[in-house]
């Protein structure tokens, strides 16, 4: 015994299923595109990447071909379209205390100065960095007003609004400490079950807001006490690198510091900053 679809849902079947295909020309010109807008430089092997990423937009936007999807960003560069298609192509890895190691040098750091601390978590995705930055801070220099904030920013709007939330699965808190989860954290419970949030004590200290590290004028306001920009780097050419790295130079107070990833290396990139620990830079005495 055989069933038959109507016509019109056979259609739209054989048009879920069907993979478009991605030609070498769109593909490059993707590259181009990403490129001029973020700075990210995408690699051949990263092409089935793209792909994933790129078809659901026109499966959503009822597109067949990505020479019409670019064609519609080219003719519109001011499109909302942008911010999802910039979305789509950033890479958000990210964990609570990642590279644990920094987060002692930053206590010690903060424990030396007066006045305000203030940390700039540049690449802050879904707020994992950004919230581990504040309980480090809280657990140091404590709750008071005015003792310290954390300013994060990220290109992917998506991931910012999830670091507003503060949402998270309890499992991804497992480098916390029991201490610091009853702190700073509420359980959910009922449907919400396996499920934690940012209290709002906590989350009052941390500001966030969209930012592209490629623009000309920055959305926040240094100077700053420390600058966290890791595992960002990388997506870049080393030109671009470069560029990003001498617009943190006036963002720094004098003897502040910049976090980079584990497989970054910005001592021979520029002369302002000097390593001053495990892939943690200061500037230059000459610039501070």
């Amino acid at each position: 015994m055989t069933s038959s679809l109507p016509a019109g849902q056979t259609s739209l079947l054989m048009q879920m299923t069907q993979r478009l295909a991605l030609s070498d020309t769109h593909f490059r010109r993707i590259c181009q595109l990403i490129y001029q807008r973020a700075g990210i430089v995408l690699a051949d092997h990263k092409r089935d990447m793209v792909y994933n990423r790129l078809v659901r937009r026109l499966r959503t936007l009822g597109l067949e071909d990505f020479g019409h999807y670019l064609g519609m960003l080219e003719a519109n560069p001011n499109s909302a379209e942008w911010q999802a298609f910039i979305n789509a192509l950033t890479t958000n890895l990210t964990a609570f205390f990642r590279e644990g190691h920094h987060f002692p040098v930053l206590a010690e750091h903060a424990r030396q100065r007066q006045g305000e601390y203030r940390v700039w978590s540049a690449a802050a995705s879904t707020g994992e960095e950004p919230y581990s930055l504040a309980i480090t801070l809280a657990d140091t220099l404590g709750t008071a007003p005015g003792r310290w904030k954390v300013y994060g920013s990220d290109i992917d709007t998506e991931v910012l609004r999830k670091a507003q939330e503060g949402i998270y699965r309890q499992e991804e808190l497992k480098t916390l400490s029991p201490q610091q989860l009853q702190r700073y954290f509420m359980r959910g419970t009922g449907p919400h079950s396996g499920l934690v949030r940012v209290r709002q004590e906590l989350a009052n200290y941390v500001e966030f807001s969209p930012l592209n590290l490629l623009d000309k004028q920055y959305s926040v306001q240094g100077p700053f006490d420390a600058i966290f920009c890791r595992n960002v780097m990388i997506y870049f050419d080393k030109t671009t690198q470069q560029d990003i790295l001498r617009r943190f130079v006036p963002l720094l107070k004098p003897d502040g510091l910049l976090f980079a990833g584990h497989s970054e290396n910005f001592s021979q990139l520029v002369r302002d900053f000097t390593l001053r620990g495990q892939t943690v830079y200061a500037l230059s005495k000459e610039k501070a």
